[in-house]
C-alpha cells in the first residue's frame, strides 16, 4: 500500500477545499510554511498578481513542477499543498530531492476561474512565443533551476473515458513528445517508464479508471518544449471520480501519483518504456447525465445528453446542466443516467428542447427528478 486514506488524512491540506483556489487561499499557507520551504515571488502575472515559487530538499535530484497553469484546473494543486505536508512531515525524501514549486502559475485565470490568462491567452499554447509574463516566469525558473524532471499538472474534464467506452478517467498521464515523427528519446523514454510505474502502483486503486492522454506534438504546449530541451516531462491530468464533482477523491489519488513517481525516481534503473503502451487510451465517452428513451412529440425516441457547466457564483463554483446532444446516444455514457421508458418527459423550461438549453429538473411520470452533481 503506497498512503491509506487514514494515513493521508493526517496530512491533507484541509483548508483548500473544492474546485475553486486562488492565490487569496493559498497566501495564507505560504505565509506559514516552516523554514524549510524557502517561498520567493518569482513575477507577477498579466493583472499584476503574484506567482510564488517554493523551494525544499536538499537532494541532487531536481523535480519542477507547476500548477494551474489553467486556472480553473485546481485539482493539482491541492494535491501539491497535500504534498508538501508530506515533505515537511516526513523529511525522507527531502534528502533526495530538491523541488521548485509553482503552485499556482496563473492566478488571474484562477482567480475569474478561466483556463485563459487576463490577456485571453491560453498559456500552453505560449512555449515558443512567451509573449505572456506568466510563461516568460515559468521558463526563467526553468533555466535557473535546471531540473532533472519536469511535472506538468493539469486538470481535465468529465467527458473522459480510460478507453473506448471504459471507466471514467480519474488519471491521465502522457509522456508528451519532442518532435514531429514522436520519437522516443532517452528521456521521454524516462517519463514513459515512471508514467508506466505509476499505473502499476496504482492501478489497484483506480482499477480501470487510469488513462493516457492524447499524443500528439505541439511544440508550442509547455511539456512537449521541456520534452525538446531533453528533460523528463510528465503530464498528469486529474479527471472524475464518481459523484466527485469536487475532485476531492480525485485529489488523493493525485496524491497517490506523486509519492509512487519519487519512490520509482529513486528505484530507477533499467528504463524500459514497453509497458507503457498497455495504458488505455482516453477516449471522449462521457457526458454528465443521460435521459434515455426520451419519446418526442413526433413520437420518436431520442437519448438527451447534459454537461455540466462550470460557472463561479460568489467564490464558488455552480454546476449548470446544459444540453449537449440530442439523438440515440449508443456511444456514450452516462455519470448519471435516467431511463425515461419511452415517455413524454417535461423539462424544467420547455418542452420541446434544443442543444444548448439549461435543464435544471425532469418530470418523469410525475416525478420531479433534480439534475444536479
Amino acid at each position: 500500500m503506497i498512503f491509506s486514506e487514514t494515513k493521508y488524512s493526517l496530512i491533507k491540506e484541509k483548508t483548500l477545499f473544492g474546485r475553486y483556489i486562488t492565490n487569496q487561499h493559498i497566501e495564507p499557507l505560504l505565509n506559514d510554511l516552516p523554514k524549510e520551504v524557502i517561498v520567493t515571488k518569482l513575477g507577477t502575472s498579466a493583472d499584476n498578481r503574484s506567482i510564488f515559487g517554493l523551494k525544499l530538499g536538499q537532494g541532487k535530484i531536481k523535480i519542477m513542477m507547476w500548477s494551474q497553469m489553467h486556472g480553473n484546473e485546481s485539482t493539482t494543486t491541492k494535491a501539491t499543498f497535500d504534498l508538501i505536508n508530506y515533505l515537511i512531515s516526513s523529511k525522507e525524501l527531502l534528502k533526495y530531492f530538491n523541488f521548485l514549486i509553482i503552485p499556482i502559475l496563473n492566478p488571474d485565470g484562477a482567480h475569474f476561474y478561466t483556463r485563459f490568462n487576463a490577456n485571453q491567452v491560453d498559456l500552453n499554447r505560449d512555449a515558443q512565443d512567451r509573449s505572456q509574463p506568466e510563461t516568460k516566469v515559468l521558463f526563467e525558473a526553468f533555466h535557473q533551476f535546471k531540473p532533472d524532471y519536469c511535472l506538468n499538472l493539469h486538470g481535465q474534464r468529465t467527458i473522459y473515458a480510460a478507453g473506448e467506452m471504459g471507466k471514467s478517467a480519474t488519471l491521465s498521464f502522457l509522456a508528451p513528445a519532442s518532435n514531429t515523427d514522436r520519437s522516443i528519446p532517452s528521456n521521454r523514454k524516462t517519463a514513459m517508464h515512471l508514467i508506466y510505474g505509476i499505473y502499476e502502483d496504482l492501478k489497484g486503486y483506480l482499477p480501470g479508471s487510469i488513462g493516457l492522454y492524447a499524443d500528439a506534438f505541439n511544440l508550442n504546449c509547455t511539456g512537449d518544449t521541456f520534452q525538446s530541451l531533453g528533460v523528463p516531462t510528465i503530464l498528469f491530468e486529474a479527471g472524475h471520480f464518481p459523484e466527485d464533482y469536487d475532485r476531492e477523491k480525485t485529489r488523493y489519488y493525485v496524491f497517490l501519483s506523486y509519492i509512487s513517481l519519487l519512490k520509482r525516481i529513486q528505484k530507477l534503473a533499467i528504463v524500459d518504456e514497453t509497458g507503457y503502451w498497455n495504458i488505455p487510451l482516453n477516449a471522449k465517452s462521457y457526458l454528465d447525465v443521460i435521459i434515455r428513451n426520451v419519446q418526442t412529440r413526433d413520437a420518436k425516441i431520442v437519448d438527451v445528453g447534459l454537461l455540466f457547466e462550470e460557472i463561479l457564483d460568489k467564490g464558488t463554483i455552480s454546476f449548470i446542466p446544459k444540453v449537449e446532444t440530442i439523438g440515440k446516444l449508443t456511444g456514450y455514457l452516462g455519470h448519471n443516467e435516467l431511463d425515461a421508458k419511452a415517455e413524454i418527459i417535461e423539462f424544467s423550461k420547455k418542452n420541446p428542447i434544443k442543444e444548448g438549453d439549461e435543464i435544471d429538473f425532469v418530470v418523469i411520470k410525475n416525478e420531479k427528478i433534480l439534475i444536479k452533481p
